[in-house]
């Protein structure tokens, strides 16, 4: 028997799980596929990265989601829950072994209802259902709180008995209405239109327990956010537990955790209340007593003053002040009056040497032609004009014989 050797290369390890690497790469169908399993060995490492197995009653396929794809998770993944996963199979070269890794991951039987869930939210984002700036206020002390929920079950009862333990003062309205099932988001909407029509409502807690997604489903529907976004009204939103998100919870004004939640972020606490008005009481009155004990002081003071134990001192005072007053105008208005005087009997020894009467008094007389003017100049009188002289006493009339010069009349004496 002849044998036909035929030389072929040597590999090394890694080349070959390169290799093989690149198969799977470059093959469509394990580019993308969705694997539906259970869940084994999982582990959620401190890096964040969750570790697990897929398997079924024929095989198991180990798995790998990271960060950045688990933080998108809308629920924990446990040991022994059923799960649909969408991803891509590559090789880990470390470990030589194949593997899924895991970009989307939903709970088995549901996909088709995240799938409707994710697209009502973006539908809803994008038509400002969710924006914070339309947002209400819960009023700080409310007189009546609408409740929309199952008159049955935990919800109602933590709710009712959160309330009254927190905040007796406020009256609480419920309006029954099934929380899940095909007539349960109809009931919802109406109740809560109805409460808008309700006077006096102040806000509304609309939710019920924690459940599947099929029992939360109602809180989903498009008819529930659409009552929610047109109340007049705050709404609370309590709709099952921590973990468990709805579209009723984006579209309220305020989510709650839980409906016990809802109930304390609806009402003060009356104890807390308390002790913050007896804390502002006695600042109150600590403040009062400092301000009584600074007022005594200053009347005090003022009762010490002059002007209360002597009332009469100023009033001497000002008397005295008046009197000095007086004094220094009677003075300035004798110097004035000397000022004046003097001034004045200067005038009048001015006028009294310009008064005719003054010249006739020292031996002359005045003469004034026929026009009553007096005569200065001698030569303007004309012979026989009749003139008219002024004397120290009395008056005569005479007719001009001769007129002389000046000097004429000193040759004459």
């Amino acid at each position: 028997m002849n044998f036909s050797l035929k030389a072929t290369p040597v590999l090394t390890v890694g080349q070959v799980t390169k290799y093989i690497k690149g198969l799977f790469a470059a093959d469509p169908y394990l580019s993308y596929l969705q694997v539906s399993g259970e869940i084994s060995n999982f582990k959620h490492h401190s890096s964040g990265h969750m570790y697990f197995t897929l398997k079924d009653s024929e095989a198991a396929l180990r798995c790998v989601m990271f960060r950045s794809a688990n933080s998108r998770l809308k629920f924990l993944p446990q040991d022994g829950m059923k799960v649909v996963a969408t991803g891509r199979i590559s090789v880990y070269e470390r470990d030589g072994q194949y593997q899924l890794y895991v970009e989307t991951m939903v709970p088995d039987g549901i996909g088709s209802l995240y799938a409707a869930y994710e697209k009502l939210k973006a539908k809803l984002e994008a038509a400002g259902f969710f924006a914070q700036a339309r947002k209400k206020p819960l009023p700080r002390f409310p007189k009546r709180i609408g409740v929309v929920t199952s008159p049955t079950g935990a919800a109602v009862r933590d709710i009712v008995t959160t309330l009254s333990r927190r905040y007796p003062q406020a009256e609480v309205l419920i309006v029954p209405v099934l929380v899940q099932g095909p007539e349960a988001p109809g009931q919802i909407a109406e109740a809560l239109r109805f409460l808008n029509q309700v006077p006096g409502i102040d806000v509304i807690i609309t939710g019920r327990g924690g459940g599947s997604i099929e029992e939360l489903w109602a809180f989903n529907e498009e008819i529930v956010a659409q009552a929610i976004y047109e109340s007049k009204i705050p709404v609370i939103s309590a709709v099952g537990h921590e973990t468990d998100f709805t579209i009723a919870d984006f579209v309220a004004d305020v989510r709650a955790a839980t409906p016990t939640a809802a109930a304390e972020l609806a009402v003060p606490d009356r104890q807390e209340l308390l002790v913050f008005l007896q804390t502002a009481k006695q600042r109150l009155v600590s403040k009062m007593t400092d301000k009584l004990k600074q007022d005594r002081r200053y009347l005090g003071k003022l009762a010490a003053a002059n002007v209360l134990t002597r009332p009469t001192q100023r009033l001497e005072q000002a008397r005295q002040n008046l009197d000095n007053l007086f004094t220094h105008l009677e003075n300035q208005i004798l110097y004035h009056l000397q000022g004046k005087k003097g001034k004045l009997e200067l005038l009048a020894g001015k006028l009294t040497a310009l008064n005719p009467k003054a010249v006739l008094e020292r031996g002359f007389s005045i003469c004034y032609d026929e026009e009553g003017n007096v005569v200065r100049d001698a030569t303007l009188l004309k012979p026989q004009e009749l003139i008219k002289i002024y004397l120290q006493s009395g008056s005569a009339a005479a007719v001009v014989q001769q007129t002389y010069t000046e000097e004429e009349d000193d040759e004459g004496n």
